[in-house]
């Protein structure tokens, strides 16, 4: 399991890495792995303001369809237009190319209560 220690994490596994005053979000390597081959992605528009915690897309697999939460609230000023031809790049580089969208935080301060790449890890290794 690879983990972008520059990253925070959700306990739901979305990752949030913060890059200038901007948020980029996406999955971590533990959940496209456990996901298999990652089929389609739906995510929001450009503009939308979503608060932690709550569904922003969604990600099909194989095997199954999972939700997507924001690891922190904001508004999304980007989204990775390539998954929509390309939906496998989340399991070919899930932190780099693979990312799903970028956001204004608008509650910076809940960065903090987001889980380490340490913590993260001892989680994500309990499942």
């Amino acid at each position: 399991m690879k983990i972008d220690t520059n990253a925070r994490y959700r306990t739901s596994h979305e990752f949030a890495r913060k890059e200038g005053a901007e948020i980029v979000v996406g999955i971590s390597d533990h959940a496209q792995e456990s996901l298999g081959d990652i089929v389609f992605v739906e995510l929001p528009e450009v503009g939308k303001t979503l608060k932690q915690g709550e569904a922003f897309g969604v990600v099909e697999s194989v095997k199954a369809a999972s939700d997507l939460y924001m690891p922190l609230s904001g508004k999304v000023i980007a989204v990775n237009e390539a998954l929509q031809g390309d939906p496998a790049l989340v399991n070919r580089d899930c932190y780099g190319k693979g990312w799903m969208i970028r956001i204004a935080p608008t509650a910076p301060a809940e960065w903090d209560g987001l889980l380490d790449a340490a913590a993260y890890e001892k989680e994500a290794g309990k499942e």
